[in-house]
């Protein structure tokens, strides 16, 4: 096919300044770009190339429709080279198809229950430490929450060397890994104190920590009552009768631990942020903690993530020829489904720059407007224990202290690495009260 027959979206901007202006502004800019370009063009961005972004719920359920091997999510993903090679984030096609098969039992069912408990468990412990009478930001304290649910649901570790480790080792790992990330050409061993060098080195230690608990699993004699992910997938077995190997392991746990860590915390520190600001839905959520509901609770969550979305989009790349709409893609070309653009247009969600948890009231969001998990056969897998994760540490923080309302601006978005997050980490003010509700 020539490149005359390829029809692209319009290029509004030269390139330098489009992908500027893209990029500058998360929620002030980029619905004024929609408006003013229309729900499909063309932009340049740094980490993956050419790109179309899109807008409008008809072609993002093309995209989430569109058969493996013509779209690609994983083919030189960002995260797919700082995650490992076995990683789901960087797998496509059937192989990807096969690890999710493995991967999804361990986030659904009755064992969900457990790991409620467990969230309570860490967030009762965390909230306990909470200061009175100042300002604090919730970030780092919702970081720990969620990266210590994580090593016990997941991994299951909760105390020793192992879980001493992985605490220490993580949050660095993490930064040097989303710097690397995003500068392709930095990926490169250079010598002992290059920052690719000081990553793979980091990455070893992980290697020989999960090394460790996966001998300990297999020579563990109750492993078969053991509900962590991480005794799930080692009973776990391929169609073929195989079992995952070390390597696969692995990467898929630190997978989990990566996108299911800051993601979850930048969330709930976004949802101190909105709450603070919005005194009668926090009013309403006391009573409702009060009297054992969790409707209104669910609907603020995604509510939440709707006007804050931690992950800006998602991406996949062309393979094959795609017709998008009125638009056919040549390969290389990289769809963008942009969901601070989509969470922001008026025609999808009436009066979107307003805080209205009652719009999910006894509704669910709509599959191809509401993103903030992605969409289609790459869908986020632990959306559901996410979500169950916010709405226990959200519970456990309303049964436990007074958040106290303020009339601050609202916080700026920062991106982080990983996810963005509030800029001063999701400030709280809080009075100790008795506990409201059992929890």
């Amino acid at each position: 096919m020539s490149a005359a027959t390829y029809r692209l979206p319009p290029k509004p901007l030269p390139g330098p300044l489009a992908t500027g202006l893209y990029l500058s502004g998360a929620l002030r800019r980029r619905p004024r770009m929609r408006r003013r370009f229309g729900d499909a063009f063309r932009v340049y961005l740094p980490t993956i190339g050419r790109s179309v972004v899109v807008t409008d719920p008809e072609l993002v359920k093309r995209v989430f429709t569109a058969p493996a091997d013509v779209l690609y999510g994983g083919e030189e993903s960002p995260l797919s080279r700082t995650l490992g090679p076995h990683s789901s984030f960087a797998l496509d096609e059937d192989e990807h198809l096969r690890q999710r098969r493995l991967l999804l039992p361990p986030f659904h069912g009755e064992r969900m229950a457990g790991y409620a408990e467990i969230f309570a468990e860490e967030a009762l412990r965390e909230v306990a430490t909470w200061p009175e009478g100042r300002e604090f930001p919730t970030l780092q304290p919702m970081m720990r929450i969620t990266l210590n649910a994580i090593l016990r649901t997941v991994f299951g570790v909760a105390e020793g060397p192992e879980f001493a480790s992985l605490r220490k080792w993580m949050p660095g790992w993490v930064k040097l890994g989303s710097a690397l990330t995003a500068m392709p050409w930095a990926q490169r061993d250079l010598g002992r104190w290059s920052p690719w060098n000081r990553f793979l080195r980091r990455r070893r230690t992980y290697d020989a920590l999960v090394e460790s608990l996966i001998e300990r699993g297999r020579a563990d004699p109750n492993l078969a009552e053991r509900e962590d992910v991480l005794a799930l997938l080692l009973q776990a077995r391929y169609e073929d009768g195989t079992a995952m190997t070390r390597a696969e392991l692995s990467d898929q746990l630190l997978s989990l631990l990566v996108a299911g860590h800051e993601t979850t915390a930048g969330s709930l520190a976004w949802t101190i942020e909105r709450l603070r600001r919005n005194p009668r839905v926090l009013a309403r959520l006391v009573e409702e903690v009060r009297e054992g509901g969790g409707e209104l609770r669910e609907a603020t969550i995604r509510e939440v993530q709707r006007v804050r979305p931690v992950i800006a989009g998602t991406a996949r790349k062309v393979k094959k020829p795609f017709e998008l709409g009125e638009w056919l893609l040549p390969p290389g070309t990289y769809i963008v489904i942009d969901g601070t653009l989509m969470h922001y247009d008026p025609r999808l969600f009436e009066e979107p720059a307003r805080f209205d948890p009652d719009r999910f009231l006894g509704r669910a969001p709509e599959t191809y407007s509401w993103v903030p998990y992605g969409g289609g056969r790459r869908r986020c897998l632990g959306a559901a224990f996410a979500h169950l994760e916010m709405d226990v540490v959200l519970r456990t923080v309303l049964a436990e202290v007074e958040l106290l309302p303020t009339q601050r601006r609202p916080e700026a978005w920062r991106f982080r690495g990983v996810a963005f997050a509030p800029a001063r980490g999701g400030l709280a003010q809080i009075r100790r009260s008795a506990a409201l509700a059992p929890v």
